[in-house]
């Protein structure tokens, strides 16, 4: 007993030099209150910055609604626990008479080229979460993504204020369009591999003359499979510097990750690169570290990019022109001025610009 007591005793005598070891003196606790504060200043927004970020908060709070991690209202009930499903949106499985239940999900979901045969399991929105959301829990109309995108609707009613011209952006002569301090372009990029539209050859890329639209601004490329490095070799010859990447990855109806594409040489493609230069420099025209690099949005027709990108081209250089290269009519928007040769007409809203064209014999 006595040697037992003896061992505690020194167990105890441990600890408290331990805990004295461990404790840190007044200049340690002065320098670390110092760093603290140091951290806590370099973190904080400068006032400009936080006026920036209230300048583009979503007016009465954010409007985005959560799907269902589970999917349906069936399984969502099922495994949550509650036996009830829960407040977010849920989809609905399509079941045809060709429908096939143990083949399991479409891996194309609604970007399927032959949902009308297909066997596989396909889905769509539930009407009643669609319905709750339009008589006013929400601002969003799940409905319309798919909507915009009917054969009969006319593309261009849905804008104001935007121009387009169609035309052969090879042989267009762009300094009659005038500087552009943002460009975004998702051009054809020739990429070996069979594709439902035309592409243009590597030294027609290398060859356009990208470089009269901007003096002091940022071109955006969206490049994919080999295209990535001819995308930074034309950005260095047309005049730019390659900054940063943007990253866009693929999700599908569901919201789940692209598992299987139409991309991809080796694996499939889940994911693609926009290419972000800079040409000149940089005034306040442009808010720097509003957004990250990093967009997760769904797929829909081939080779149709996030409208999220159009928010975060807004937000970095608001109120200013802005040119999309190679665009299709469901590229134009309001602000933008859109090139491509899928348009099927040309509208200039631009009074000085028409007129210029006009001279110009465009």
């Amino acid at each position: 007993g006595r040697k037992r007591t003896a061992t505690a005793a020194h167990d105890s005598e441990l600890a408290a030099v331990m805990d004295l070891v461990g404790t840190k003196s007044a200049k340690e606790k002065e320098r670390q209150e110092q760093a603290d504060e140091l951290l806590e200043l370099l973190h904080k927004p400068t006032a400009r910055q936080a006026s920036e970020t209230d300048r583009f908060r979503t007016a009465g709070g954010s409007k985005l609604q959560e799907f269902c991690r589970h999917g349906t209202k069936e399984d969502c009930a099922r495994l949550n626990g509650t036996g009830m499903p829960c407040g977010h949106i849920h989809f609905r499985r399509i079941i045809k008479p060709h429908t096939d239940v143990s083949l399991g999900d479409c891996s194309y979901l609604d970007t399927c080229r032959h949902m009308a045969t297909c066997r596989f399991i396909h889905y769509e929105v539930d009407h009643t979460d669609a319905q709750r959301m339009r008589q006013g829990s929400a601002q969003l109309d799940p409905f319309a993504r798919t909507a915009t995108n009917r054969v009969d609707d006319d593309p261009f009613s849905r804008h104001y204020e935007s121009q387009f011209v169609n035309c052969d952006i090879r042989t267009f002569p762009m300094q009659t369009l005038g500087k552009f301090p943002v460009i975004m372009a998702d051009p054809p990029w020739d990429i070996h591999m069979e594709l439902p539209y035309g592409t243009m050859s590597d030294d027609e890329m290398r060859r356009m003359n990208v470089q009269v639209l901007q003096d002091d601004g940022v071109l955006f490329l969206w490049v994919t499979g080999r295209a990535m490095e001819l995308g930074r070799e034309c950005l260095e010859i047309w005049g730019y510097r390659f900054v940063q990447e943007l990253l866009w990855v693929k999700t599908n109806q569901l919201q789940r990750i692209i598992r299987t594409g139409r991309t991809g040489h080796w694996i499939n493609h889940s994911k693609e690169h926009c290419l972000i230069g800079v040409k000149g420099d940089l005034d306040d025209r442009f808010n720097q570290n509003l957004d990250c690099d990093v967009i997760c949005a769904e797929v829909r027709e081939t080779s149709r990019k996030p409208d999220e990108m159009y928010d975060l081209l807004e937000r970095l250089a608001p109120g200013q022109r802005k040119l999309e290269l190679f665009g299709r009519p469901h590229n134009v928007h309001k602000g933008w001025t859109t090139l491509g040769n899928q348009l099927g007409k040309t509208q200039i809203a631009e009074p000085w610009l028409r007129q210029h064209l006009l001279d110009e014999g465009v």
